[in-house]
Formats: C-alpha cells, structure tokens, sequence
C-alpha cells in the first residue's frame, strides 16, 4: 500500500537498498526524482538523513531515527486501512506469509491457489526465509504470520497450532533399508550419507544423535538447501536424513521411502503457525490463517 507521503514511500526504499538507484528499480520511479524528493526532505527537515558515500547511502542518526519510525507509521496505516475494510465486510487487502523452504512445495501452494479461487481480491506474499530469521520478520511486523520449524519461546510470539514431524532416513524405494519399519541412527555407520548442513533447523538434532550415539558420520556429500539433498538421494549418492515433512511429496508419489529414527530421545521436527500476539490481524490475514488452520487439522494432507 502506498503510504500517503511520497518523500516517505522513497526514503524507507532507499533506506533499505542503501541506493537510490536499486530503489528507483525497485520502485519504477526515475532516480533523479527520487534523488529531488529526499533532498527537498532533508531540507524541510533541516538536518540531512543520509551519509554520500562512494559505496552508496548510509543513514544517518536522524535518518535511523525516521526509518524506525516511518516503517512503524506504514505498518499503523496499513492496520487502520485494514480495519475500515473489515467495517465495510470487504475480503480483500494484502497478506503477508513467513515461511521456510521446506514448505515451498506441497500443501501450502495447494492453500494459497484455492484461496485465489475463492477471494481473488487478497493478495499473498510469501518471504522464504532462512528459518532462524522468520522469528524476527514476524516481531517486527515484516509479515501478518509465520509457518515456523522448532519455534523458540520469544516475547509477543503465539503458537496457534502446531504439527510434529518424525525425523528420520530418507532413501530410494529398493534401498535395503527401505524395508524398515524403523532404524537406530548408528545405521549411518554402514551407508553413504547425504547430511544437512546449518542453517538447517535439523542439523542441531543430528549433532545430538552423533553424540548419543558415539558415531561419527562421514558423509558422501552435504547441503544446506533440502531440495539438493533429496536430489542427491534420488540420485543414489547415499541416504539422506530429513523430518517426513522435508520429503512429504516425494514419499507420497513413491519417488522415496521415509524410515524413521528409533532413538528414544530423537524430536520431531515441530511445524508450528505462529502470530505476533500483539499485533491485530486484518480480516484477509485471519482467513488465510483460518485455511491454514483447517490443514494442520489433517496432517495426512501436509
């Protein structure tokens, strides 16, 4: 949503890009007119907002000071404009979505083209994130809600519902393991591995696992991204560990098979919708959230 002030639409831009001209791409807006409205800005202020650098703009403590409390303006009106839709029984407006890569795939997409559907006047953004900063983007006001792995406790965060996910091996379908109902960890000591690396929200389990267990794995091949890892084991480079979740579709065509881990004190891997408590919500976000909602009630369908 535009914010009413053009000086202020252009100075959060470039505030943020640290350019003016990666803000005039992002905006469409020529840089010299851009570059016209912060000067005439700084003038009425009387105190400049930016440092010139040779490497780009660099804010200035006046100028931290108004980004702070520009983006807190922006985030109020787009809450009051939100409102008064809800008092006029409009479903539309904008819904912003923090999520994981993990769920670029699967339900998800499923959620959001039905709701296309159903409310083509809401418009969804979703931020895939690495998941240790999606908790921060919700706090701060950057999204409407999150779809976050292992939640930590943080002030202002609410849980809404939650889905646990079993850890374990993922492999090709004719992999002797496959015939598993489950398997001890230590397994990792026979086979190839393909092993997740940080940031990945299982990779603190698995050094758990190796503890416990007194196994040192020396992996065929690593990755910090789960769409390679699953590549890599469909390939046949080695078996992979991964929540049921990470490789949810491939289970279900067949493509791969999922054993889980027996280890008595392995977690699972908790897929959890959460919302800044504090914030109030738009009549567009709570019915996303509402459909949202409806799917963690069938995890079979995740």
């Amino acid at each position: 949503m535009p914010v009413f002030s053009r000086f202020l639409r252009y100075f959060l831009s470039v505030a943020q890009y640290g350019s003016i001209r990666k803000a005039s791409e992002h905006l469409r807006i020529a840089a010299s007119a851009i570059d016209r409205q912060i000067l005439h800005g700084e003038e009425a202020l009387g105190t400049p907002l930016f440092e010139r650098l040779p490497s780009g703009l660099r804010l200035t403590a006046a100028g931290e000071l108004l980004y702070t409390k520009g983006k807190q303006w922006t985030r109020e009106m787009q809450e009051v404009r939100t409102q008064l839709e809800d008092m006029r029984g409009l479903r539309r407006g904008q819904v912003d979505i923090a999520l994981p890569d993990a769920l670029t795939t699967g339900f998800l997409p499923r959620i959001l083209k039905d709701l296309r559907k159903s409310h083509p006047g809401i418009t969804i953004c979703t931020h895939v994130l690495d998941n240790a900063v999606i908790q921060q983007a919700l706090i701060s006001g950057d999204v409407d809600f999150a779809l976050l792995l292992n939640p930590t406790q943080a002030r202002g965060l609410l849980v809404r519902t939650h889905i646990d996910y079993p850890l374990g091996f993922v492999c090709l379908p004719d992999h002797p393991i496959a015939q598993h109902k489950d398997a001890r960890f230590s397994i990792c000591a026979e086979y190839p591995m393909v092993m997740p690396q940080q940031p990945l929200a299982l990779q603190r389990q698995i050094e758990i696992l190796e503890i416990d267990s007194n196994v040192s794995v020396q992996p065929a091949a690593s990755s910090d991204n789960i769409q390679m890892i699953k590549s890599l084991v469909l390939e046949g480079v080695g078996l992979g560990i991964l929540s049921r979740l990470d490789a949810m579709k491939e289970i279900l065509s067949g493509e791969l098979a999922f054993v889980p881990i027996s280890n008595r004190d392995v977690s699972p891997l908790t897929l959890a919708l959460c919302v800044d408590q504090a914030r109030q919500l738009s009549g567009a976000a709570r019915l996303v959230i509402a459909e949202v909602e409806k799917t963690f009630l069938h995890p079979t369908e995740i």
